[in-house]
This record gives structure tokens, C-alpha cells and sequence, in this order.
């Protein structure tokens, strides 16, 4: 039986990640448009372009590659964000995933510093690692955007190196242009003490927790 990926719903105490859908798009709707100056290096949606972004990351899920989620305050009821899981990588000759990467996250402002991306990052690794069984979870960003590397690194993810003109820039008056990636991962044996990091991050929040932690790719608008 060929894996498929699919996202359950994953509950913590401050989020709920629900699939992605256009119940979600009002709310999605207000949060994007809250505080915009933190997405210099990550392209988000403006409120009128939310239908056709949940448009295409339901297309993208159709052909098996993403399971994108809505990020949800469990004491409002409200999506206040997003975020995926991305590119599946099965064992070689076999049915099994081995690696997945997550990306496509943004929150809205007022979700920023609250705990949210923290615990939404537990949520999803914990999932891959202890459901799905993966080796290794992937993160990449801008390597220019400092804000989101310290959030990959804050929550314990491992940088890798950078990959040169990896993809297109997102960065404005770049249009057409490549830019260097910064990778990280997170392997299974790394896990418990990342996980521990992360429980620790969210006993303690109040300091600040960065949201921005964009998926790759070579499909334009993907990035996000």
C-alpha cells in the first residue's frame, strides 16, 4: 500500500491544526493583512487573494505532495495562520515515508510571540516522527532571513548549510530571480531532545517566538 499523505487534526493547548479548507478564509482573510512588515522574505496573500491561495494548496494536496493546514487559537475558535507538511520522500523501493518537510507557514500578527509557532512546530514533528516513523524533517528559508533561521535554530532544528540560487526569490523587486536557501533538519535521533526544547519553549513563553519558517519550491507562489 503506497503512503499518502495526509494530515490529521493535531490538538495542543493553544492550536488546533485543522486541514486546510475555505472555512477557513475569512479568518485567514483578517490575519493576513495584520502587521505585514515581517513577510520582507516570505510571500503571503493579501485578503482578496486568500480563495485562490487555498485554491492552489488544495490542488497541490490533490496530487499527493502537501497537506496544508490551518493554524487555529483554541480559545477564539479563529484561524490565524498556516502552515504544511511538504514533499513526502518515500524509502528507496519502498511504500514507507522517510523524510517530510514542513513549510508554508505564516501567522497573522497578533498570533506572533503567543506560543502559536512553538507549539504548532511540536504538533507536526511529533506526528512525523512518532506516527509516520520519518528519519528526518526538512526546513528552508531565505538565507538572508535572519528572523526565520533563529526560529529554526530556537526550536532546535539543525543547520545544514545554504544551497546557492536554489529557488525564486519572494523578496520584493526580485521577480524572476533565484535566491540562496539555508537549510535545517531535524533527524529522528535528534527528536527527544528537540521535543524536550520545545516543551521547555512553550513553559516558558512570553519571549519571542518568530513565525516564519517558509516551505521551497520551484512552482511559483509556493513559497510561503
Amino acid at each position: 500500500m503506497t503512503f499518502t499523505l495526509e494530515g490529521p487534526v493535531l490538538e495542543g493547548a493553544l492550536v488546533r491544526l485543522e486541514p486546510l479548507g475555505h472555512r477557513h478564509a475569512a479568518d485567514l482573510a483578517v490575519a493576513a493583512e495584520q502587521d505585514r512588515s515581517a513577510y520582507t522574505f516570505t510571500w503571503v496573500p493579501r485578503a482578496d487573494e486568500v480563495g485562490a491561495y487555498i485554491d492552489a494548496q488544495l490542488q497541490r494536496q490533490a496530487a499527493g505532495r502537501l497537506a496544508p493546514y490551518a493554524q487555529v487559537n483554541r480559545e477564539s475558535g479563529r484561524a490565524v495562520g498556516v502552515t504544511a507538511y511538504w514533499d513526502p520522500r518515500l524509502w528507496p523501493g519502498g511504500d514507507r515515508l522517510c523524510a517530510v518537510e514542513i513549510g508554508f507557514t505564516w501567522l497573522g500578527g497578533s498570533a506572533r510571540g503567543t506560543g502559536t509557532n512553538t507549539e504548532t512546530k511540536l504538533l507536526l514533528l511529533a506526528h512525523a516522527f512518532e506516527s509516520w516513523g520519518v528519519a528526518r524533517v526538512d526546513f528552508k528559508t531565505d538565507a538572508r532571513n535572519e528572523r526565520s533561521r533563529a526560529a529554526l535554530e530556537k526550536v532546535g532544528a539543525r543547520f545544514e548549510g545554504v544551497l546557492r540560487r536554489w529557488s525564486p526569490s519572494w523578496a520584493p523587486g526580485e521577480d524572476g530571480l533565484l535566491r540562496d536557501s539555508a537549510m535545517f533538519s531535524v533527524i529522528a535521533e535528534e527528536w527527544p531532545q528537540c521535543r524536550a526544547r520545545l516543551i521547555r519553549l512553550l513553559e516558558e513563553r512570553g519571549g519571542n517566538d518568530e513565525p516564519q519558517t517558509p516551505a521551497e519550491s520551484h512552482e511559483p507562489g509556493a513559497e510561503l
